[in-house]
């Protein structure tokens, strides 16, 4: 490769990385140079590819490498389809998104999958193709465009574990092609994959059982960690690596600002091991980082690591050598639906605990509600000093968040019951768990208040932490449980389509009328966000702890910054609550504009409080 062709900017930029770049590289692939070679040609060819507008996009957000962090991003979670029909469809609606404070769109899975074995769009048999009934490439990069200005990231689920069975590269090595079998987990006996099998848990025990299908066209067996029609890949093959990265590259250069790396804790394999976390995996991590500053600095890599936070935060890199840009809190989310179902506080403070200590470099996007279940992977090892044991409490917190608890107003469904372990996931809208659709359905005028207190709670406990906060598409209306999921025999089967349903605009059309639960969430939501992008005390540079509020229903949040303090209180309780914060000096409430002490605040049931406080102007700096 003549580089002395490169282009200075390419150059400069593959300078600064080479050397670790190179080293890890040899490291994971023995030296194998013809591989490196091949990566390096691929790397600037699609440098070479890369539009001018994404190039400025990238100077610009070099310049200000921290520009994802502060405190005025908002996303937004959607299906193309369920929103506007067609990404066409969402760029008639970019109006609507930015009236919502939106301007971090993640688009959910929208690449070539097969009809009816695509696990929500996660067997991807084409990285280089839209779904025929979403649109087309082209589409995918006028929405960038148009999002881009108006100063909206796009992000991007890019799905790295697996293909298709369906995929160009599965169908050649069920054709027994043994190059592209290389690219899979082949095995001719059972003697591997049962090795395997002894230490890989389950993702799915009792719809997808086991970790390897039988490929009758190939005669041999192959691995499929998630569903029998995904197949997943093998990194330890340097093609993979190179043309995945190739596919990768290829969606950032049609504008794609965020690349959310599906299951990511999955992606390099090893017999004898749990395939889960493996140092190999901060590896290509860390190697697909230094690639997007090389090829496309703009971009950011969102990790989904569904674990809790010690295990989480290794993806993060470290500050010489980071990974991920942003991972998601998804602790938190599990916690907080535990702290409305007990009205108990401590397991979240603890939680929160963990997080507030790590270093402030560290991104999270946090979130009520996402398109998945509810996972319990709680800490029952700090809730057994309580007296609750994991199975007996993963009973009552769906009972309670399914309604079968006496007086919860929560509506949800299980998803993957399995009676034999006690387990189950759950499934429900923001609106309908908090007791928006049981209330308004009761005629109880009282319990709907209450239900919509509960719902603005919650969205200003993610507005009051550091990081990014995202709203799935609905929650900002109080969109309720999609029930007609039954009558469908392509959905009935999965119970998160309860919260996957169609975007209802005759419902977003009441969004403007505070008489209705609409107006009022939307209302709400709209001042949240607007209060957090205004006041600088919300910025992730912010030191951030727990006051003790004296009472065990009410979780409090502290936040100081540049002269600027805030006291944030949540009462998860069944009535009013007071918090002790024994604190005379001046505050002011964000929502209400009241001015009062901190010495002793009540705190309605399922509200909160922003109380803030501009100390410069106490000491006169």
């Amino acid at each position: 490769m003549d580089r002395t062709a490169w282009d200075g900017e390419f150059a400069a930029r593959f300078a600064r990385h080479e050397d670790e770049l190179k080293w890890l590289y040899c490291e994971l692939y023995h030296n194998n140079m013809q591989a490196y070679g091949d990566l390096v040609g691929m790397l600037y060819r699609v440098w070479e590819e890369r539009p001018e507008k994404l190039r400025q996009i990238d100077r610009a957000r070099e310049a200000c490498p921290d520009w994802y962090k502060g405190h005025d991003l908002v996303g937004m979670q959607m299906y193309v389809n369920a929103f506007a029909g067609n990404l066409k469809g969402v760029k008639k609606k970019l109006d609507y998104l930015e009236e919502c404070g939106v301007n971090y769109l993640h688009l959910m899975p929208l690449l070539e999958s097969p009809e009816g074995r695509s696990d929500g769009g996660y067997a991807v048999s084409d990285f280089r193709k839209v779904q025929p009934g979403l649109g087309t490439m082209k589409d995918l990069a006028a929405l960038a465009d148009a999002c881009h200005e108006r100063g909206i990231s796009v992000c991007l689920d890019f799905v790295m574990n697996h293909t298709s069975e369906d995929h160009a590269w599965a169908k050649r090595a069920r054709a027994g092609d043994a190059a592209y079998q290389r690219r899979y987990f082949f095995y001719d006996t059972w003697d591997i994959p049962n090795w395997y099998e002894q230490t890989v848990p389950q993702v799915f025990p009792t719809t997808a059982p086991g970790n390897f299908t039988w490929c009758g066209e190939a005669g041999k067996i192959v691995m499929t960690t998630f569903y029998p029609y995904q197949w997943d890949l093998n990194y330890a093959n340097p093609a993979v690596f190179n043309d995945m990265t190739e596919n990768m590259l290829y969606l950032c250069n049609r504008g794609v600002d965020i690349i959310r790396l599906d299951a990511v804790p999955y992606i390099w394999k090893a017999p004898g091991t749990s395939c889960r976390n493996l140092p190999q995996v901060h590896t290509l991590v860390r190697m697909m980082r230094m690639i997007c500053e090389i090829i496309c600095p703009g971009t950011l890599l969102l990790g989904e690591v569904v674990m809790e936070p010690s295990k989480v935060a290794p993806y993060f890199g470290t500050v010489e050598k980071p990974e991920c840009h942003l991972l998601y809190n998804v602790t938190t989310m599990a916690t907080l639906w535990h702290t409305v179902a007990t009205r108990d506080p401590r397991l979240l403070a603890h939680q929160l605990a963990q997080v507030f200590r790590m270093p402030k470099e560290y991104a999270f996007l946090n979130y009520i509600r996402c398109h998945d279940d509810i996972g319990w992977g709680l800490d029952y090892g700090f809730l057994s000093r309580f007296g609750w044991g994991e199975v007996s409490h993963k009973k009552f917190l769906n009972d309670y968040l399914t309604g079968k608890w006496k007086g919860s107003p929560a509506r949800g469904e299980l998803y993957n019951d399995d009676p034999r372990l006690g387990d189950a996931r759950l499934c429900g809208t923001t609106a309908s768990l908090c007791g928006i659709e049981s209330t308004r359905e009761a005629g109880d005028p009282e319990g709907l208040e209450k239900a919509i207190r509960l719902d603005l709670m919650l969205h200003a406990f993610i507005f009051t932490l550091s990081g990014v906060p995202i709203l799935y598409s609905g929650d900002e209306i109080a969109r309720e449980n999609d029930n007609g999921y039954h009558q469908d025999p392509e959905k009935r089967e999965d119970s998160r389509y309860l919260h996957r349903g169609n975007m209802d605009w005759e419902k977003a059309e009441k969004r403007t009328d505070p008489e209705t639960p609409e107006g009022q969430v939307f209302a709400g939501i709209r001042e949240l966000e607007t209060l957090r992008a205004r006041y600088p005390v919300f910025d992730d540079r912010a030191d951030v702890w727990l006051p003790d509020t004296g009472n065990e229903s009410i979780l409090g949040i502290g936040r100081y910054f540049m002269g600027e303090k805030l006291l944030a209180l949540f009462n998860f309780g069944d009535r009013e609550h007071t918090a002790w914060l024994r604190d005379e000096s001046l505050f002011t409430d964000l929502v209400s504009g009241e001015e009062r002490d901190a010495g002793a605040v009540p705190v309605k049931p399922g509200s909160f409080r922003w109380l803030y406080q501009d100390m410069r102007r106490i000491t006169g700096d």
